[in-house]
């Protein structure tokens, strides 16, 4: 069951960077579509959290969570957006998954 768990999280963290990529798109939530696809990223992100929460630490859980957006959201920045590709830009980057994959070794259930 804890393995599901992390699985839910790591879903729930891919739809965090989903909405967080919409909000750019939404333009304040003044266009309709990407508006609503922003809406539901968000419900489905916090929805699978939540499941994830049944099994996992929530200090954990919720820094893995927001791990995946970070790291997620500044390279699809790059990617769509040309935000910068500094390398020290990226080395803190590395540094969160580097947590993040601290924190799943680590971790033990609630």
């Amino acid at each position: 069951m804890i393995e599901l768990a992390w699985l839910y999280l790591f879903i729930a963290g891919l739809f965090e960077v989903l909405w967080a990529i919409g909000l750019k798109y939404s333009e304040g939530f003044s266009r309709l579509w990407p508006s609503i696809g922003t809406l539901c990223a968000m419900v489905l992100s916090f929805f699978l959290l939540a499941q994830a929460l049944k099994s996992l630490p929530l200090g954990t859980a919720y820094a893995v969570w927001t791990g995946i957006g970070a790291i997620g959201t500044v390279l699809l920045g790059i990617v769509l957006f040309g935000e910068s590709r500094e390398l020290s830009r990226l080395f803190f980057i590395l540094l969160i998954l580097i947590g993040i994959v601290g924190l799943k070794i680590t971790s033990t259930t609630s």
